[in-house]
């Protein structure tokens, strides 16, 4: 049980820190300022999210992320998010490869080999089946995690911890509800894939309660130290970078590892959950499919990393809140309580 649970508690937050995370321009583009609150609304709305969704997959012995969507939303509703989720998966997953480009161009590697090299290693992830995915990410994502909180933790330590959190000074807290929107939808396409894995009811409990502490407490912790250089951010593409500016440069070669990592996961995260929802109209081995996919996305990525960040994930964070609304009061309407007697 405590296997499997934080087996998939590690898949989702593969899932979550992509390179938008791990930069610390995603959470800063929702949080900065007055967020405290908002970040711990974020972790209590994620993990009742995660867990109705886990249960859902459990129940109906999911493959793929439609008969979740038919489940909250009405198969009418369910068609146009089926729609919508493909598009953001394929969308996010070109994201993800521009990024990998771009921090390889750093070390003056092309743009052009940094997306193939990442999309060559993604396809090596589906080599073994979508099996490979669950365990590739329980190796990698302990490693990413400790990297980037190790970071924080030293960050910190030099400057005295220097948390704050003034009740009164809370404006902030709505970020909540579209920071966790914008993270929803490809957590039910990745979830969704496992649902007939699923065999006991403690997974789910260890699998979204752990993910939303872990996820709660990182962001805090990266939204504060981010706070204590706020005025310098707007000079740079990737926050953390501003953390780093006056560390060694191997420290800033490990950050370069570490964001090349999350971009790698969250690449294959979209991967893994566009091709469990195309299986069900095309055959064929996972591998093939995944090469398939990303040889369509490669030329998508010439728009660029931080043009198609900006665009696109504040625009999912809105678009999402219907389906966020649902997953919450799912537990709710479908209550015994509330269902009148015949």
């Amino acid at each position: 049980m405590w296997g499997n649970g934080l087996k998939w508690m590690f898949l989702i937050v593969g899932t979550v820190i992509g390179a938008g995370y791990a930069s610390g321009r995603e959470l800063w583009e929702f949080f900065g300022a007055e967020s405290g609150l908002a970040i711990v609304l974020f972790a209590i709305l994620f993990t009742i999210s995660c867990a109705v969704i886990l249960t859902i997959a459990q129940k109906e012995k999911t493959t793929h992320y439609l008969p979740i969507l038919e489940k909250l939303l009405g198969r009418r509703l369910a068609k146009a998010y089926d729609w919508m989720i493909i598009l953001y998966l394929f969308s996010v997953t070109v994201i993800m490869l521009a990024g990998a480009g771009a921090t390889l161009e750093v070390y003056n590697i092309p743009f052009w080999l940094g997306v193939v090299i990442n999309a060559a290693l993604v396809v090596f992830m589906f080599v073994k089946d979508m099996t490979g995915m669950t365990k590739i990410n329980a190796c990698l994502i302990p490693v990413l995690i400790i990297c980037l909180v190790a970071v924080l933790l030293v960050y910190q330590s030099s400057i005295g911890f220097s948390f704050t959190f003034d009740i009164h000074m809370q404006h902030n807290w709505p970020a909540a509800m579209t920071f966790t929107s914008l993270n929803i939808l490809p957590i039910i396409a990745v979830l969704s894939a496992v649902g007939n894995q699923i065999k006991h009811k403690g997974e789910i409990y260890i699998a979204s309660m752990g993910s939303g502490l872990l996820l709660g407490t990182i962001s805090y912790l990266y939204n504060e130290s981010l706070l204590s250089v706020a005025q310098e951010i707007i000079f740079y593409e990737i926050p953390l970078f501003v953390i780093l500016k006056h560390y060694p440069s191997i420290m800033v070669l490990a950050i370069s590892l570490l964001l090349w990592l999350a971009i790698y996961t969250t690449a294959a995260s979209g991967v893994f959950g566009l091709i469990a929802r195309l299986r069900t109209n095309v055959q064929g081995e996972a591998w093939l499919i995944a090469l398939l996919l990303v040889a369509c996305m490669a030329p998508m990525t010439m728009f660029g990393f931080s043009t198609l960040i900006s665009i696109l994930y504040p625009l999912y964070g809105i678009l999402n809140l219907f389906i966020l609304a649902s997953l919450v009061l799912y537990p709710i309407v479908k209550h015994p309580a509330t269902k009148s007697k015949q």
